[in-house]
């Protein structure tokens, strides 16, 4: 699978070790916290190495629950104090810098090797092996990428990298190409990559021809909100599931099942739940800002990292996979407030796309805050009605919502910004902007 370091296979063997056993037992909870125990001990060993760390008593004395809280302004500000000296890196990443600057994040062979195999586990229940892949996302200084072809081949599938932002290597037309040649069945993407070749291909009229082969949409990379996949999934006669939830800070804390419901890959990740006085476990029903311990990394472990996602715990998946699940609400900070009202991309999408004809849409705020919001909408390119009977539509399902806007517009097309992003987008600089 993976070509790293000589030491590669036996960083494989021991991780497909660790899943065999997970397997046999059912991932049943008292194998996951011996897991977790034992990658716990072996976490003090590197952080007491780390710069940011190493004095801390907490550390020391090998006590997790007087740890604080390590917050991600402190990691952007200084990366490779969270670098365990003695790490062997292998690959050199950075963050998308959706919420600041790009920060450093270096990962070691054991950091890929442990995450893709974990995420493998719960992929396996949609990948089958020999099943083909075409992975849409960047694989240049962003680590989705290299994380999706891993598990891809750890699987036994074959893989086509075709990422249609590459100048000069892999624009629409070669997409199409490709994609009536290798006939995928599964394509990993953005929502908002995938959502700008569909309107293309809707105008080219190949759109049924270029999706016959897919039976699986992944998406990745950026918010996606059920109603939106429901959409595309619709668009594109497959199922769209939300595939991944992570960062490239923390590796990948959730992954899918064929139900459309992220596990959390505990094995990986000791997490808890932060409520702005305390943390306490992250236990069923419970809702909070995730905060993670992160058991697999080891070029930069993070102690108790505050994620800045707010997230519910849930369990009684129908896949009868029994690691609990997460449901992302996405940051306090990217909400927006209209008409005294504050709103994620989950609230404002989950009603958007019950309107047939839309396709994206730009949130424009009038300073000062919460002054004057309109709302921009675009029509499919095969939507038959006008412009007005579209835009009054949207409205009003937004007052039946409970939410009132200074005006909604529809117009044939927006800027590609609020639908690509360059495929690893934050929804507030994308699809949020400030007018006079």
């Amino acid at each position: 699978m993976l070509v790293l370091t000589s030491g590669a296979a036996d960083l494989v063997e021991a991780a497909e070790r660790e899943n065999d056993r997970l397997r046999v037992t059912g991932f049943a909870p008292d194998t996951v916290r011996d897991i977790q125990r034992g990658k716990l001990d072996a976490l003090w060993a590197r952080v007491s190495e780390v710069p940011y760390y190493a004095d801390l008593p907490a550390v020391l004395a090998r006590d997790l629950a007087s740890m604080p809280l390590t917050r991600k302004d402190a990691v952007k500000a200084d990366p490779f104090a969270f670098v365990c000296p003695s790490a062997t890196i292998s690959r050199y990443y950075e963050t998308s810098g959706s919420t600041g600057v790009p920060t450093a994040t270096p990962r070691t062979s054991e950091d890929m090797v442990w995450n893709a195999v974990a995420v493998a586990a719960v992929w396996s229940r949609t990948l089958r092996r020999g099943e083909r892949v075409a992975c849409l996302v960047p694989s240049d200084v962003a680590p989705v990428g290299d994380l999706v072809v891993a598990v891809a081949e750890t699987l036994g599938c074959p893989v086509l990298r075709a990422y249609p932002f590459a100048q000069g290597i892999c624009d629409w037309d070669r997409l199409e190409h490709l994609f009536a040649t290798y006939a995928p069945q599964h394509v990993f993407v953005a929502p908002g990559v995938l959502s700008q070749w569909t309107r293309l291909l809707k105008q080219r009229g190949s759109l049924a021809a270029v999706s016959a082969s897919v039976r699986g949409l992944e998406l990745l990379g950026e918010v996606s909100t059920p109603a939106l996949r429901s959409r595309l999934g619709q668009a594109w006669s497959a199922r769209a599931i939300d595939v991944s939830y992570g960062s490239t800070e923390t590796g990948t804390i959730a992954a899918a099942c064929e139900h459309d419901r992220q596990h959390l890959l505990l094995t990986g990740h000791l997490l808890e739940l932060w409520d702005g006085a305390r943390l306490r476990p992250a236990t069923p029903g419970a809702h909070g800002e995730l905060v993670t311990t992160t058991l697999n990394n080891h070029a930069r472990p993070l102690v108790r990292f505050a994620t800045g996602d707010m997230v519910t715990i849930g369990e009684g998946c129908p896949c009868g996979l029994p690691l609990p699940t997460v449901t992302v609400h996405g940051r306090r900070s990217e909400d927006v407030t209209i008409g005294g009202r504050a709103l994620s991309a989950q609230d404002l999408e989950a009603t958007l796309y019950q309107v047939d004809g839309v396709t994206g849409y730009l949130v424009q705020l009038r300073k000062p805050a919460g002054a004057q919001a309109r709302l921009v909408v675009e029509m499919d390119v095969d939507f038959t009605g006008d412009a007005g009977t579209l835009a009054d539509a949207v409205a009003a399902r937004f007052s039946d919502a409970g939410v009132r806007w200074d005006g909604v517009v529809a117009v044939r097309q927006l800027p590609a910004t609020t639908k690509a992003g360059g495929s690893q987008k934050n929804w507030k600089r994308t699809n949020v902007t400030w007018v006079d």
